[in-house]
């Protein structure tokens, strides 16, 4: 898999066992293992394309922790940085998003990628 440097930062800010001293990297030490590894997967998604709960919930081992994904993507604490509104209902509702602005906000971000709702 191709990923953009973007991504590749996204990750590399997820995946070191020693966050450092950042903001950011002490946010990311207060999650949970299960809400980081929801936000891996979810940084894994390219820009222009959406996946479901239940697909993220699967990617991760958990497939039947869609709600738990749902719930950990409200959690976020780096959106839109870590690309939470990626991740859409499956039945092809946008599903919520915790950050400033809510589902309209949610769907401007996927409108600008090139995602058609």
């Amino acid at each position: 898999m191709h990923l953009s440097s973007e991504q590749r930062a996204k990750l590399s800010l997820l995946t070191r066992s020693n966050y450092g001293s950042t903001y950011e990297h002490a946010l990311l030490r207060a999650l949970t293992p299960f809400q980081r590894a929801v936000l891996l997967e979810c940084a894994r998604i390219p820009k222009g394309q959406t996946r479901t709960y239940s697909q993220v919930a699967r990617a991760i081992g958990k497939p039947h922790a869609a709600r738990a994904v749902g719930n950990a993507l409200a959690k976020n604490p780096l959106a839109p940085i870590i690309p939470c509104h990626r991740v859409v209902r499956s039945d092809g509702k946008l599903g919520g998003y915790s950050a400033k602005g809510g589902a309209d906000r949610k769907r401007k971000m996927l409108e600008r990628e090139g995602v058609k709702l």
